[in-house]
Order: structure tokens, then C-alpha cells, then sequence
């Protein structure tokens, strides 16, 4: 039976108990175990599909094509565990399936309640297809004392009971603050999150204490006392300079030891961390540096952009640069020739993310048409994608009201809404219409590659795997006047309906993609595209 770990934040948000989770799963797979991270939202979204990247940071999505935290990025990068639908949950789907078995008569005519059958929805997800499993990690989203996240604290306290204490523990994570008037770290917040925890039934059994100043001894000691922990299960958490160095960190402080401990195991060897010490060692010393301008429209928040960055800095590693990101907002470059050379000129490469709607549009536009012109490695990813068609088809195939159906009405679509497409499970329909959480081309998808291709040569293969989240597709109808223009065809649907990849071959470097490669790509195992990306930019950075 697999082992339980809850983790729970208090005092304040963004503690980081997400990367915290994912460090103790990578410690915990260093050592031999099995392992799974899943990830409880108290929202009431049924995912956070339909939320502003301003509100809750980027959509992960996993191959099966569930629209989740960012949190799950995180533990995939860390562990290489591919994540699914099962893994993350929201208050809001919990309650959507309870309503929904209600209104069918499942309940047989009971009252339905919080306890027992929210919680029973929640326990019966962390439970889900564990049977493999060595450990399962439960992080609990917001903090404690929220109202929102008290059915999971009753769930986990119920849990701990029915598995046994032997194989459930509660991991806190906390906040120890400075003062710099008194010249301290102030141990009360941490003593009144764990005090509300442990009214709530839940006994912390490892705290983790985030603080700005390494945590004395003497403050270990008043924690443990005031908490009811060993001080050995006292665990400081510094800032760290990457956080790919935050495994090697907690393990040089005992969180796995402690872990186990708290398991009753001992430990029967050191883990294998040499892949940590690798990932670490090219960040720390890198052998020359790159400058990318990413030109997005929800620049004001790099949570948007999560695992574009990630991916970014993974590109960096596995060429042993250090991958300097100048962040852009598109919409600087509407009309302004000289912002767009002022901004770009600098940097080594370009790249243009996803995003939706007509805002900052045309300042994408521009800035594929400054990377195509002078020969900059360039790199559209989905709508990135999208507006590179749009400029190949105004600038080169002379189709001057080139635009897309998402900014409204026009004459020569050449990015149009896709209503229906061949899925995992056969045909897909979507209506113009119709609702916006859960309709789009989610999950990996198959795509052909063509043999000669630039992106052939990168993959090593031409059969590929990706992950798409995405309503609109470059019209195939263009394929032809985009294709004399210089912009190829290299990547499509295996049915040959839709474009997955243009490149120009004519150019140092020039792909876009219709799906999010970010998504798949972890430090020990940089995804292709990003790797080579990165190396055209090492490139053109010799080059000026």
C-alpha cells in the first residue's frame, strides 16, 4: 500500500509548497521510491481553464489533456512522472460531480452533506490508482485557516486515521519572518499555523520553516517545543540561487531523512543526487551567456509564462550558457519601428509565446517580421505560430488582409476556429459558441514530420508527441501562397488537416509550432527544440 504525505502551507501564500513537494518526490526518487504528486485546489473553478493568467499564473496541461495547476509543472520537471487528469482537483469539480450524482439519485434519497460526502470525493481521489506506488504526495492549495480548504483538512484527518498513522504524516510548510528593527526571526506565526492545523485534527509531523535568515539553533529548539516536532524535524528553507538547487538544499538539512524517519523507515543508503549536482554545476558555471526577448501580452506576471521560462533555462543547460530573458510587452511594438528595433537589437534570439485574443497582436507581427528580415533565430509557439503565417502571408505571399477570426471578421483568414478535428477517441466537435472551459485541443497529439525538414533533423525522429491547448489552427487553404513565401509546411496532423510546425529553411533559424513543447521539457532531459533554440542563439550571439 503506498504511503501518504499531506502538505500544508500556513501563516501566508506563496511559501512554496508546490516546489517544496516536488524536491521531497525528486529526494524520495533519488533513494528508489515510486512516487506521485497530486495537488488539491480549493477554488471553485472546475479547473483553472477559464481563469486570467493574471489570477492564477499559466495552465499546465498533461498529455490525457486535463487543464491544471502550475504546480503539477513543477513536479513533472522534478521527477519525470508524466502527470494526469487524476492529479489535480478542485474544490469546484468535486462539488460538480457530487451535484451531478445527486441530481441522478445516487444518494438514494440521503441528505448530502460535507461529511461524509465531500470528504468521501476527496479521500477517494488521493486514493485513485495508487496500488504502484511507493509514496503519494498530497499538496493542499491556499492556507490553513482559509474556509475554503477546510473539507481537505478534514479529509487528510480522516485519511491519516483510516491508512494508519504508520503510513500517512503531515508535512507543514511555514514562515519564520525578520524583523529588521528587532534584528530577529519571529517564531509566533509558525507556533499560531500549527496551533490552527492541530485544532483542525491534523498534528504536523515535519515543519518546514521558510525564513530570510539562517534559522539559529535556539529558534529550532522553541519551534519543536511550542509544535510538538523533534528539532530535528525542523526544517529552515533559504531562498536558494535556482531551484534546481533546492533538492540538493533540503537534503543538506534532512527533509527525506526526516521523512522517512517519520515513517518509522531508516534509510538504507544515501540517495543518487549526481543528477541535481550536474544541473547545478552548468547553472553555476555556465561557459558564455544568451539574451532571448520573449515577446508576450501577460509580461507583467512570469507565472504566465512558467514553463516557457523553465524550458528556457533547460535549453541553457544543455548548452552550458546561462539564458539571460528580456521580457517584452507586445504591445509596445504597435506602430513604433524604432521601440522595435530598440527593444530587439539586443537580443540574441526572439521568441513569441501563446496567448488569446487581438491585444498585442500586431506588435507580435512586427517583431517575426524584425527576426525574419534580419536573420535572428525566431521561435513562435502556438499563437507565436499563428502570427508567423499572418506576416509570411501579408509581407511575402502579398495577401495584405491576412488575419485571424479570433480578432473578428475578415476576408482572408488564414488562422481560423477549428470545430472539429480527429482526437484520442475519434472525432471532436466543438461549436463557435458554445462554453470556453474545456473546449479547446487539449493533451498530446500526434504529428508527422516531414523527412527533409529542419525540425526532423532536431527531433531525430518523424513521429512526435505534443502537447496542444489551443481553439484556433492555421488554415491548410494558405498552405500553397505560404509555402512559395519560403514558410514550409514541416509538421502536420497525421490525417494531413492541420498544420503543426512551419519552419523556413532559407533561415539561420525559424520554427513555429502549434503545440507548447515547454511543456515536456524538464533539466535532466531538455526538450529538443529549446536545446537547439538556445544553440542558434549561442550562435548568433558570435556572430554580432
Amino acid at each position: 500500500m503506498a504511503r501518504f504525505i499531506f502538505i500544508t502551507g500556513g501563516v501566508v501564500s506563496s511559501l512554496g509548497k508546490g516546489l517544496m513537494a516536488a524536491s521531497l518526490a525528486a529526494l524520495l526518487q533519488a533513494r528508489g521510491y515510486r512516487v506521485r504528486i497530486r495537488k488539491f485546489d480549493p477554488y471553485l473553478n472546475v479547473d483553472p481553464g477559464t481563469m486570467s493568467p493574471y489570477q492564477h499564473g499559466e495552465v499546465y496541461v498533461t498529455d490525457d489533456g486535463a487543464e491544471t495547476d502550475l504546480d503539477l509543472g513543477h513536479y513533472e520537471r522534478f521527477t519525470g512522472v508524466a502527470a494526469r487528469q487524476s492529479d489535480n482537483v478542485t474544490s469546484g469539480r468535486i462539488y460538480q460531480q457530487i451535484i451531478a450524482r445527486e441530481r441522478r439519485g445516487d444518494y438514494l434519497g440521503a441528505t448530502v452533506q460535507v461529511i461524509p460526502h465531500v470528504t468521501d470525493a476527496i479521500k477517494a481521489f488521493a486514493k485513485d490508482q495508487t496500488d504502484d506506488l511507493d509514496f503519494v504526495l498530497c499538496e493542499i492549495g491556499g492556507t490553513v485557516g482559509d474556509i475554503e480548504s477546510l473539507p481537505f483538512i478534514e479529509a487528510i484527518r480522516q485519511l491519516k486515521n483510516e491508512v494508519g498513522r504508520g503510513n500517512a504524516i503531515s508535512v507543514h510548510v511555514t514562515l519564520v519572518p525578520y524583523i529588521a528593527a528587532a534584528g530577529e526571526l519571529k517564531t509566533k506565526p509558525t507556533q499560531h499555523s500549527v496551533r490552527e492545523l492541530a485544532a483542525l485534527g491534523v498534528q504536523p509531523d515535519v515543519l518546514v520553516c521558510r525564513c530570510e535568515k539562517p534559522l539559529p539553533p535556539s529558534d529550532r529548539a522553541k519551534i519543536a517545543l511550542f509544535c510538538n516536532v523533534p528539532e530535528t524535524a525542523v526544517i529552515p528553507a533559504l531562498d536558494a540561487k535556482s531551484i534546481y538547487a533546492v533538492p540538493l538544499q533540503y537534503h543538506g538539512e534532512g527533509l527525506d531523512t526526516e521523512v522517512l524517519r517519520a515513517f518509522g523507515i531508516t534509510p538504507s543508503s544515501a540517495p543518487d543526487l549526481s543528477r541535481w549536482t550536474e544541473i547545478v554545476d552548468r547553472l553555476t558555471n555556465p561557459e558564455g551567456e544568451v539574451t532571448i526577448g520573449v515577446v508576450g501580452k501577460y509580461v507583467g506576471l512570469q507565472d504566465a509564462y512558467k514553463s516557457l521560462n523553465e524550458a528556457l533555462v533547460h535549453g541553457g543547460i544543455a548548452n552550458r550558457v546561462k539564458v539571460n530573458i528580456n521580457w517584452i510587452d507586445a504591445e509596445l511594438f504597435e506602430n513604433d519601428d524604432a521601440e522595435i528595433a530598440a527593444q530587439l537589437e539586443p537580443c540574441d534570439a526572439i521568441l513569441v509565446p501563446g496567448a488569446f485574443g487581438e491585444r498585442g497582436a500586431e506588435g507580435k507581427i512586427a517583431s517575426v517580421r524584425f527576426a525574419r528580415e534580419r536573420e535572428i533565430p525566431y521561435f513562435g509557439i502556438c499563437f507565436g505560430m499563428q502570427m508567423a503565417c499572418v506576416e509570411g502571408a501579408r509581407d511575402l505571399a502579398g495577401i495584405k488582409e491576412a488575419s485571424s477570426t479570433e480578432f473578428g471578421p475578415t476576408t482572408e483568414p488564414v488562422v481560423g476556429l477549428i470545430t472539429e478535428w480527429m482526437g484520442r477517441d475519434g472525432l471532436e466537435k466543438r461549436e463557435a459558441e458554445g462554453d470556453l472551459g474545456g473546449t479547446m485541443r487539449l493533451g498530446a497529439y500526434e504529428a508527422k514530420l516531414a523527412g527533409n525538414s529542419v525540425v526532423a533533423s532536431i527531433y531525430g525522429d518523424t513521429t512526435i508527441y505534443e502537447r496542444h491547448r489551443h481553439r484556433y489552427e492555421v488554415n491548410t487553404a494558405y498552405k500553397e501562397p505560404l509555402e512559395k513565401g519560403g514558410l514550409v509546411f514541416s509538421g502536420m496532423s497525421p490525417d494531413g488537416t492541420l498544420p503543426e510546425i512551419v519552419e523556413r529553411p532559407d533561415h539561420p533559424w525559424f520554427v513555429g509550432v502549434q503545440f507548447h513543447p515547454e511543456l515536456k521539457s524538464k533539466p535532466f532531459d531538455p526538450h529538443p527544440l529549446f536545446a537547439s533554440f538556445i544553440a542558434a542563439a549561442v550562435k548568433q550571439s558570435r556572430l554580432v
